[in-house]
C-alpha cells in the first residue's frame, strides 16, 4: 500500500468554506479513480509548532505504486489538483508532498 501524504499552506485568503469545497473534490476522487482506497483531510493540531507554516494536510491510501500512478495522472486529480495549488501561498511552493510504501 502506498500512503499519500500531502502537506499545504493555504493563503489567508482562502475561506474555511472554500477548503471544504476543495477537499470534497478530492474525497470524490474515491471511487473515481480504480486503486485510490480513502482519503482524510484535516487542520495541523500539533502543539510542537514544527508545522514550518503547513496549516492543513491529508492523507490518501492507494492499493500500490500502480494506483498511484493511475491517480497522478488521472484528468479528475488533475483538476482536483489544480484547484488545491491555486489556493496555496506561492502555488506548487505552498506544499509537501510524501509517498510512504507500507508493509
Amino acid at each position: 500500500m502506498i500512503r499519500h501524504c500531502v502537506f499545504v499552506k493555504f493563503r489567508s485568503d482562502v475561506s474555511s468554506d472554500e477548503r471544504a469545497e476543495i477537499y470534497a473534490g478530492l474525497v470524490a476522487l474515491v471511487g473515481q479513480i480504480d486503486g485510490l482506497i480513502s482519503a482524510e483531510f484535516g487542520p495541523n493540531v500539533s502543539p510542537e509548532g514544527l508545522g514550518q507554516g503547513l496549516n492543513d494536510g491529508f492523507i490518501m491510501d492507494l492499493t500500490d505504486e500502480a494506483a498511484r500512478d493511475r491517480y497522478l495522472e488521472h484528468p479528475a486529480h488533475k483538476a482536483a489538483g489544480s484547484r488545491l495549488v491555486a489556493a496555496l501561498e506561492g502555488g506548487t511552493d505552498g506544499l509537501i508532498v510524501f509517498d510512504m510504501k507500507l508493509g
